[in-house]
């Protein structure tokens, strides 16, 4: 029953925090980071990172990003694909070059160095997905990019991660090529079973559950195919997030998308989600701070930068304008779960060294942190153009 206890504070303080946001014209979400800092060990210390609340967590992701695909335009999706694959392409590069060479500089070891620019090479856009939300501006060019390119990312992300630790364990070429193929197999395996789900299985799967005499039905019926999604997904190495998105796609495509999008917004945020937001900040300490500053100015600034930069230019260069293009690199620069889960890889494996691990994950949270700030910026400017 400790959990309750916690799960009623962490939800009185995301709800408190994000309405004071919202009173200062800023996104809610940033309120509910806070308040994961502000509970968590870095300042309070009224609650740790559990397997409880890493479990809301990950479904509160969950959640938002079925939500994502739910709001989401295929054909704006379709529309700007080659420009979404650009984006995340050169927003993988970019951090790999970057954080290798900064690591170097800082005395790592050329395959310690390289691994820690993977760390950051991907997006995790569910708080740039919420700060869009709350400005009606999912539905946009900007947004549907930033949507497209971090599906692309997530991807591209783990092939470079299953080339690296292929390499760096099998010691070879033999074992890169042989482990490298068998995933891409099954990735391609997954994204068939996801086109044959959203041509030929969501539509009638919908509909059969309609005639289901049992409360909320559909409701369930949604939830079973994006979970279902969500854990192939993470099954096959890619994140469950996409797998989400992908069941709200589906989902989205059917006559009773409103209904699922009304009861499924209820569900995630009311607990789950405020948990997801409220756990980054958990995982928040100052430990390290003072002991390795430089280290994590530099590398925040690096982080910052090499995915917003890739944003940016890479938009300019396929006619966005100016402001547009700031949007898309802005809502690239969180790296959130997905580089934790890398960094832990990481780490169980001793590809880099321990005692920059504290460090490290600083450097994720302070990026996932500011990226709302820097998103709503820029959206505030194009509300007053």
């Amino acid at each position: 029953m400790h959990f309750i206890g916690e799960l009623i504070l962490i939800l009185l303080i995301t709800t408190l925090l994000g309405q004071l946001f919202t009173r200062l014209n800023l996104p809610a979400v940033i309120g509910q980071l806070l308040s994961g800092i502000l509970l968590g060990p870095a300042i309070l210390g009224l609650i740790k990172t559990s397997s409880t609340i890493t479990l809301f967590s990950e479904l509160g992701v969950i959640f938002l990003m079925f939500l994502a695909g739910l709001e989401s335009d295929l054909e704006l999706l379709k529309k700007y694909f080659k420009l979404s694959f650009s984006v995340a392409f050169i927003g993988v590069i970019l951090p790999v070059i970057f954080m290798t060479i900064a690591s170097q500089l800082f005395g790592m070891k050329f395959l310690e160095a390289l691994f820690i620019g993977i760390v950051f090479a991907a997006t995790s856009v569910s708080i740039s997905v919420e700060v869009l939300h709350d400005a009606n501006q999912l539905h946009t060019k900007a947004g549907t990019a930033i949507l497209g390119a971090a599906v692309v990312d997530d991807i591209l992300a783990v092939v470079v991660l299953s080339l690296f630790t292929s390499f760096s364990h099998e010691g070879g070429n033999s074992g890169l090529t042989n482990n490298l193929v068998l995933n891409l197999i099954i990735e391609v395996i997954y994204f068939v079973i996801v086109w044959l789900i959203f041509k030929f299985i969501a539509p009638y799967f919908m509909k059969y559950a309609e005639r289901i005499e049992v409360n909320y039905s559909v409701v369930i019926a949604s939830l079973i195919l994006a979970l279902g999604l969500a854990w192939a997904a993470d099954f096959t190495g890619l994140s469950a997030v996409v797998g989400a998105f992908f069941g709200g796609l589906a989902i989205r495509q059917t006559p009773q998308h409103k209904e699922v999008n009304s009861a499924v917004s209820a569900i995630g945020y009311s607990v789950f989600i405020p948990v997801f937001f409220a756990d980054i900040g958990l995982s928040m300490t100052f430990s390290s701070f003072t002991q390795d500053l430089i280290f994590i100015i530099v590398m925040t600034v690096l982080a910052l930068l090499s995915k917003f930069w890739a944003g940016k230019y890479t938009c300019e260069l396929f006619g966005f304008n100016k402001i547009d293009a700031n949007i898309v690199g802005a809502g690239m620069i969180s790296r959130g779960e997905v580089a934790l889960i890398v960094a832990q890889i990481g780490i169980a494996h001793q590809l880099f060294p321990e005692d920059i691990y504290s460090s490290l994950i600083l450097v994720i949270i302070v990026t996932t942190v500011l990226s709302p700030f820097i998103l709503n910026n820029y959206l505030k400017q194009k509300a007053t153009v």
